[in-house]
């Protein structure tokens, strides 16, 4: 026979279950808009049917359900979007701080402008056309002079602003790896606060739901792996336990940031090697550069602009000295270098070495002070043809550090890479940015607190609430009905 009172049992259940279910709705409502939070749902279950199988069970038609119980409190998370999202997020990372950078470059460089070398560099040639027709002309000696000025001005202003860029990239880059290892103590701390937790056989959402977003900052700026750890003890199986996490490097090889409780301080990333298109802190370790195998792009765009320098003054002095000045004496160095034998730092360091007028060498004959043949043919060293490396002035051939085609053209083919690695930046930039923003979309339609679901889920909890409710006042009414107007015959 079954209880007199299992009716009151059961409805006691479904209140104290959508209670639950209510107290869950009001806490997703109340974090709609927390980072990184992720809404939950209690999982409902039914209780243990009466009568359990036995040979004394009692003969009725079948078993009884009991009610419903809140079997566990779940977060709507998809752990594959999760990976999805790390991966693109670490690739727009990189590209981000990549176009960042070459935007910087191209900020400095200013070309093409009325401010850039280009300008100054054409105003020193118009210069000297200038002088070719009237070489005996002091005013016009003086602007060769000032327009050579504004020429080095500007080297030295470029190799001054990119190596402070460059310097700039190693602060922001130690500052990275401390943020990484912030990072790195701030999930190995959430990993020893859930171990505390899961063998308790309780689920602990909201250490779940910080430690994912401390992980999705990590993905933005290295590449990163993670695996699971098992606390045991009463963990339910639907526990996502603890996290090591690994940096993946070039190779393959991972690099163990966290374990279980505990971290490795990542320190020495001169020798980690970082894929192309892999974090944030792999795009500033390339922009950097490294000094000894001029690799990186500060390195090589400064080791472009010293090449350059150091190859124009070599010529343009070798041209100057065929020439002879306004007092008929042969022509000396124009520019000057703090290393002549090094094209190295060639472009912080170009100097203008005379400072007289009459030392412009314009004449190509002594003593004819109205021959500018000279100036004219220094006006034309911008157009001569470099082959092998070699360039021959008169009688002298010249080893220069370009490899082939102008000193103008070497410029504009520089200026020209700039360009291109720019656009393709900010071209990987925007798709990663988009696919980002597409992942996004999707994880957050996953797990993203919907105020109008979460409104309806309260209605019908609420109403379920109300019906369990009801249904004890209809279970009492009856108990009254057999307690008090049962038996009362003869009375």
């Amino acid at each position: 026979m079954r209880s007199t009172f299992m009716g009151l049992e059961t409805s006691k259940r479904g209140m104290y279950t959508q209670q639950s279910a209510i107290y869950v709705t009001g806490h997703n409502i109340a974090n709609a808009n927390t980072p990184g939070y992720t809404r939950q749902r209690v999982n409902f279950e039914q209780t243990t049917p009466y009568p359990a199988a036995s040979l004394n069970r009692p003969q009725i038609p079948g078993q009884l359900g009991t009610g419903v119980k809140d079997g566990t409190i779940e977060r709507i998370r998809d752990r594959f979007v999760d990976e999805q999202f790390r991966s693109e997020n670490n690739k727009f990372g990189y590209y981000e701080a990549l176009a960042k950078s070459i935007s910087q470059i191209e900020d400095v460089m200013n070309e093409p402008s009325d401010n850039g070398l280009s300008k100054a560099m054409a105003q020193f040639w118009q210069s000297l056309q200038d002088l070719s027709t009237n070489p005996e002309n002091e005013g016009a000696r003086r602007v060769v002079i000032q327009r050579g000025t504004a020429v080095v001005e500007t080297f030295q202003y470029l190799s001054r602003s990119l190596t402070t860029l460059r310097n700039d990239t190693k602060k922001e880059l130690d500052a990275t790896v401390r943020e990484i290892n912030n990072l790195a103590t701030q999930i190995a701390s959430i990993n020893k606060q859930i171990s505390e937790v899961e063998p308790h056989g309780y689920l602990p959402n909201d250490l779940y739901d910080e430690r994912d977003r401390l992980i999705d900052q990590l993905s933005k700026l290295v590449p990163i792996e993670t695996t699971d750890i098992h606390y045991g003890g009463n963990s339910l199986a639907i526990a996502d336990g603890g996290r090591n996490v690994f940096i993946v490097d070039g190779k393959g090889n991972r690099i163990n940031l966290v374990q279980g409780n505990g971290t490795t301080e990542l320190k020495d990333i001169e020798n980690l090697s970082l894929s192309e298109g892999k974090g944030k802190l792999a795009a500033l370790m390339y922009a950097y550069g490294n000094e000894d195998d001029g690799t990186g792009l500060y390195t090589e765009i400064l080791d472009q602009l010293d090449k350059y320098a150091y190859s124009f003054a070599k010529v343009f002095n070798a041209v100057h000295k065929e020439g002879f000045d306004l007092n008929g004496d042969e022509g000396v160095d124009f520019f000057s270098f703090t290393d002549p034998n090094s094209y190295k730092g060639a472009a912080g360091s170009i100097k203008v070495a005379i400072t007289l007028p009459s030392q412009v060498a314009a004449s190509s004959v002594a003593n004819e002070k109205g021959n500018g043949q000279n100036a004219l043919d220094l006006g034309k060293v911008k157009d001569l043809v470099i082959s092998n490396s070699k360039v021959t002035i008169g009688h002298t051939t010249l080893d220069l550090e370009i490899e082939s085609g102008t000193l103008q053209s070497f410029y504009e083919g520089l200026i020209g890479v700039i360009a291109v690695k720019g656009q393709q930046a900010n071209r990987l930039y925007y798709n990663t940015g988009v696919l980002l923003n597409s992942v996004e979309n999707n994880r957050k339609s996953i797990s993203e607190v919907s105020l109008d679901e979460e409104f309806s889920n309260l209605i019908q909890f609420q109403h379920a609430y109300a019906a369990s409710a009801r249904m004890i006042s209809v279970v009492d009414e009856m108990l009254e009905k057999i307690i008090n107007g049962m038996g009362i015959v003869g009375r």
